[in-house]
């Protein structure tokens, strides 16, 4: 036998589970700043941030004693030139007032806790500029678990979120105008009512605004930013799930691991295929391999499924740098930096945006990863004899038929929901702001998209459930409570709530 020269390729040995990968989004991240504004937690000062607070508005005082501030001294956006009201107070509720303009359904009660909580954050930070007292006063709200009611429509995240975020304030103030607040935000379906109802029964009084402090709060990116949080921590979720179905599809169907080996994902070097496979793996059972029937090539939805959500995991990471450097950031206007006040445009949500729409290309390429997967199961010329749709006598029933019509018509509209909202600008407000980057249509369009990926997923998870039953495999594990919660089909029957009780079920687990 002849040495390989030196250098030359070598076939890979057996396969070795990765170490501790940064890859896991589950590690720290997002994970721990949801945590940080979720119902247990509190939010509080150090003295060193009081003091950067204090510090911050004695620069705002000292400079608008001498030169004009935006929405201080001047009137706001493209109204600058004319004075402001001389009294702060009537200012700021004017700003709140005019621009407490959404529509539509409101954010998920958890994401309005999460976008207020990064106000309060960025406000410690010691540029803001804003009165400590009212930093109490909202603090003291949000730690009691008062959350207003914000509708998802209406901003453009260009000078900040300032529809939603507007609604909020007027919220907090508890003098109602037509805003609402959850009476128990932490239960699904909970109720609305009167703002100053609910802070009546928590204790507390409704926030006074400044001109500064109603800007500060109203000119950043917390909508957005909060909402992507939201979705990533989600898409992460549906990564993992998509690698467990995929190991699972591969057990059932006896296909070749090859593709699941850690070789083969090393020579590639992409750090996150290498953990995805290692995801699929662990859902093979010891000592699998290929059956006598199955191809030496899958088709690419099982064979290449490390490549695509390995794609997805490395975007993911990406992704979160940008979420969590925005959300330790200030993104007001103007802002004190190094005793000075200085006019910009960190209220500009373009990180955001862009972050938000790799996460709707990445929601796709997983929907349409386990739509695939679907039809390959139901496929009775790929799925190892197995009925065709799974149905218990094919023509006196047809299976998971209307389950596959019903996930690609979820897989269509996740894709019409995926055009880049930051393409679709429109200049406004008398020019002056004339682009921007409309950070919450992308957010809330992926939210959507979560939501048919999770039935998409469903779907999967059911025709798996039916494929273990049909060739009598023994489930364990999470594939035990789901065939447990979905019983063989035996004539045909609704199936509409198995899909979604089983992406729950799933997504609960942790997979």
């Amino acid at each position: 036998m002849t040495a390989a020269p030196a250098g030359a390729p070598t076939a890979p040995g057996p396969a070795a589970e990765p170490g501790p990968d940064p890859d896991d989004s589950r590690c720290g991240g997002v994970e721990d700043l949801l945590a940080r504004s979720a119902w247990t937690a509190r939010i509080e000062t150090t003295a060193a941030d009081r003091t950067r607070m204090a510090a911050s508005r004695e620069v705002f005082e000292r400079a608008r004693e001498r030169r004009d501030v935006y929405g201080a001294t001047r009137g706001f956006g493209p109204l600058v030139d004319y004075p402001a009201d001389t009294d702060p107070g009537a200012q700021g509720l004017g700003l709140i007032r005019h621009l407490a303009a959404g529509q539509g359904e409101p954010l998920a009660p958890a994401v309005t806790r999460t976008m207020v909580w990064l106000r309060l954050r960025g406000m410690t930070a010691g540029h803001s500029a804003v009165e400590p007292e009212l930093w109490r006063s909202l603090a003291d709200q949000w730690n009691a678990g008062f959350t207003p009611v914000v509708p998802r429509d209406g901003s453009l995240s260009a000078s900040g979120d300032l529809v939603p975020l507007a609604h909020a304030a007027l919220a907090a103030t508890g003098a109602g105008e037509g805003q609402a607040a959850w009476t128990d935000p932490r239960r699904p379906g909970a109720g609305r009512e009167r703002p100053d109802v609910v802070l009546r029964r928590l204790g507390l009084p409704g926030a006074v605004w400044d001109a500064r402090g109603a800007l500060a709060f109203v000119n950043g990116s917390g909508a957005c930013l909060a909402q992507a949080l939201h979705n990533h921590r989600e898409l992460a979720a549906a990564v993992r799930l998509a690698a467990a179905a995929t190991g699972r599809l591969a057990a059932l169907l006896g296909a070749d691991p090859d593709p699941y080996h850690d070789g083969l994902s090393r020579v590639r070097n992409q750090p996150g295929q290498r953990r995805a496979a290692a995801l699929i793996r662990a859902e093979l059972p010891p000592g699998h391999v290929r059956g006598a029937a199955r191809p030496l090539q899958e088709r690419y939805s099982l064979r290449c499924a490390p490549q695509v959500l390995g794609a997805v995991l490395d975007q993911l990471r990406f992704q979160e740098e940008v979420l969590l450097a925005e959300a330790a950031g200030c993104t007001d206007n103007p802002v004190t930096v190094d005793g000075a006040i200085l006019h910009g445009g960190n209220f500009h949500a373009a990180p955001v945006a862009l972050a938000s729409e790799s996460h709707a290309t990445c929601a796709q390429q997983v929907a349409l990863l386990m739509e695939r997967q679907l039809a390959l199961l139901l496929d009775p010329r790929a799925n190892g004899g197995l009925p065709p749709l799974l149905a218990p006598v094919p023509g006196r029933d047809s299976g998971l038929a209307g389950v596959q019509i019903a996930a690609s018509s979820h897989l269509s509209r996740i894709r019409q929901l995926g055009y880049p909202a930051s393409m679709t600008t429109i200049p406004t407000n008398l020019e002056n702001q004339d682009h921007v980057p409309l950070a919450l249509n992308s957010a809330t369009a992926v939210a959507d998209m979560l939501d048919r990926l999770r039935w998409i997923a469903g779907g999967l998870l059911l025709a798996l459930t039916q494929a273990g039953h049909l060739t009598g495999a023994r489930p364990s594990g999470l594939w035990a409570r789901l065939a447990e919660a979905a019983p063989p089909l035996q004539r045909d029957r609704p199936l509409a709530a198995e899909v979604a009780a089983l992406a729950e079920l799933a997504l609960a687990a942790g997979t």
